[in-house]
């Protein structure tokens, strides 16, 4: 399994025990007409903040024993993900400074590949003011947290927000 296929199915593995009501949730938002109306998709949003919490924890407990190269090779593909959405166009609809652009785009990798496929295609997909902080550099912390360091992801792209030439012309 390649390192993309790899996340995202850590990714629905770690959805997947906070059960139907949640995972349909998420589905609707990928699945939704693309409108900046947030009132025509506030409950499911507000399905699937709840549970961001849940999510993370699961996620952190599957990666937690995973071997060092596993753990980098998983934080330099989130590390890609955010990358390739740093976008003007992405940032147009979610808003945020540096920071809270950053955790913008690490809810729609959070969100899983239907999600992050949908605002690639279509920015209008994404979710304004909805934030997962931790996501990041969730793996980047489990590695600090076992291996007593930070991955070097040797990508030479940065995650950061604004960093990404082609998303800002």
């Amino acid at each position: 399994m390649d390192e993309v296929e790899h996340l995202w199915a850590l990714v629905e593995k770690a959805w997947e025990p906070l059960g139907p009501e949640t995972n349909q949730a998420r589905h609707a938002l990928a699945h939704r007409a693309p409108t900046p109306e947030e009132d025509l998709y506030a409950e499911q949003l507000a399905t699937v903040e709840g549970a961001l919490e849940g999510f993370l924890a699961n996620l952190s407990t599957t990666a937690r024993d995973l071997p060092p190269e596993e753990l980098t090779a998983l934080d330099r593909t989130v590390e890609r993900l955010l990358h390739d959405i740093d976008r003007a166009d992405v940032h147009q609809v979610t808003g945020g400074s540096d920071d809270g652009f950053l955790y913008a785009r690490g809810f729609i990798v959070a969100l899983g590949r239907d999600f992050y496929t949908a605002v690639t295609r279509d920015p209008r997909m994404a979710v304004p003011d909805a934030w997962c902080e931790r996501m990041p550099y969730l793996f980047a912390h489990l590695h600090s947290e076992r291996f007593g360091d930070f991955p070097d992801t040797g990508s030479r792209i940065s995650r950061e927000s604004f960093s990404n030439p082609h998303g800002w012309r």
